[in-house]
């Protein structure tokens, strides 16, 4: 016997459109102004920072759509609909992020050995617009950044330009008032610094869900063990829990409980707590359940079970 929970999701609700496209519009601006400010100062902090500021662009547009595309319904061919969407775009945001890091400490590098000569006055104007924009664009997004890992990667890119611009302006005021060439590449290391980091966390959490590993929160062990403690179960075998998306796991097991319960007609209560034990006793809760119960026996005509 086969049962499955399920509940419908407001995904597009909670995809954080609106306020997504107004963080692009903001980056885009503040790209074109940094991108001016490069070519009149030479710096390379912040050209660092306005590739930076392109590739968050291209993040945000990358996220846009998967938001957009996370709001659709269901239907027979996408049981899931595309809420899988947000990771997928969440992980093409961390993917860009970790190649401009890489590039941005090779160039800096480079630049340690051969600064040229910065205008530190124009680069602290400019540095002080990004990071106005950027501000502007963290608040906008800071209340809905734990909703999905969309809206995450979004965030951590706004706030990773919020640091960039900090760096140029330090790094300006330093060459401003000493002449010290080699700030501005030192700058740049310190962007590259931050971005590293970031990059390969949020690679390594949606990697986790497109491996379909156990979500964090969820011990397998507890839930099973939990399981084995309802009247009339015997065994739990076949148990696997994964993530479609964010705040949507999934789990599915095979339970074998006591041959009377199908000839008195007890699977239909076994089935309620079983939906219950796991939907409501642990601290992550999983509304979409499957479970297949099987008398003792069954197990000699299966294929080699999973734990």
């Amino acid at each position: 016997m086969v049962t499955t929970m399920s509940h419908d999701h407001d995904h597009a609700a909670g995809s954080g459109r609106g306020r997504l496209a107004i963080a692009l519009g903001i980056t885009t601006v503040i790209l074109a102004a940094e991108i001016v400010g490069a070519v009149i100062t030479g710096s390379l902090a912040l050209l660092v920072d306005a590739a930076h500021m392109l590739t968050d662009a291209g993040g945000l547009t990358i996220g846009l759509i998967a938001a957009s595309l996370a709001g659709r319904p269901a239907n027979s061919r996408r049981t899931w609909g595309f809420a899988r969407s947000e990771v997928l775009g969440a992980a093409a945001q961390a993917a860009v992020l970790l190649g401009v890091g890489i590039f941005v400490l090779v160039e800096a590098v480079q630049r340690l050995f051969n600064p040229p000569e910065i205008d530190g006055g124009l680069l602290v104007v400019f540095g002080i617009i990004g990071l106005v924009g950027n501000a502007a664009s963290i608040a906008i997004l800071a209340s809905s950044r734990g909703k999905n890992l969309n809206l995450r990667a979004a965030f951590l890119e706004v706030v990773n330009d919020a640091l960039g611009s900090v760096v140029v302006i330090v790094a300006a005021v330093v060459i401003a008032l000493t002449s010290f060439q080699l700030a501005d590449a030192i700058g740049a290391l310190v962007v590259g610094a931050l971005i590293l980091p970031r990059a390969v966390l949020l690679l390594r959490d949606t990697s986790a869900v497109l491996l379909e590993s156990t979500p964090k929160g969820i011990d397998l062990a507890d839930v099973r063990d939990h399981m084995l403690e309802l009247d009339h179960v015997i065994a739990v075998h076949d148990l696997h829990v994964s993530q479609i998306a964010t705040g949507m796991p999934v789990l599915t097991a095979h339970v074998v409980v006591d041959d009377s319960c199908f000839y008195d007609g007890h699977n239909a209560k076994m089935l309620d707590d079983l939906q219950h034990c796991v939907a409501e006793h642990f601290a992550v809760q999983i509304e979409h359940s499957t479970f297949q119960l099987e008398p003792a026996g069954h197990g000699e005509h299966e294929h080699p079970t999973h734990d």
